[in-house]
C-alpha cells in the first residue's frame, strides 16, 4: 500500500514540475514519496 501511495506521489510530483502546478510546494511530494518508498523497504525486510 505504502508503494501505490508513493508511486502516484511521484506521478504527481512530476506533473506539477511538466505543468508548472504548485510552484516550489510541489517538492513536498517528492519528499514524502521518497519517505514511504523507505519506510516500505524497512517494512517489508523485517516482516
Amino acid at each position: 500500500m505504502l508503494l501505490v501511495i508513493a508511486i502516484l506521489l511521484l506521478l504527481f510530483w512530476f506533473g506539477g514540475l511538466a505543468f508548472h502546478i504548485a510552484g516550489g510546494l510541489i517538492h513536498i511530494l517528492i519528499v514524502i514519496a521518497v519517505i514511504l518508498f523507505i519506510l516500505h523497504f524497512i517494512r517489508g525486510r523485517s516482516v
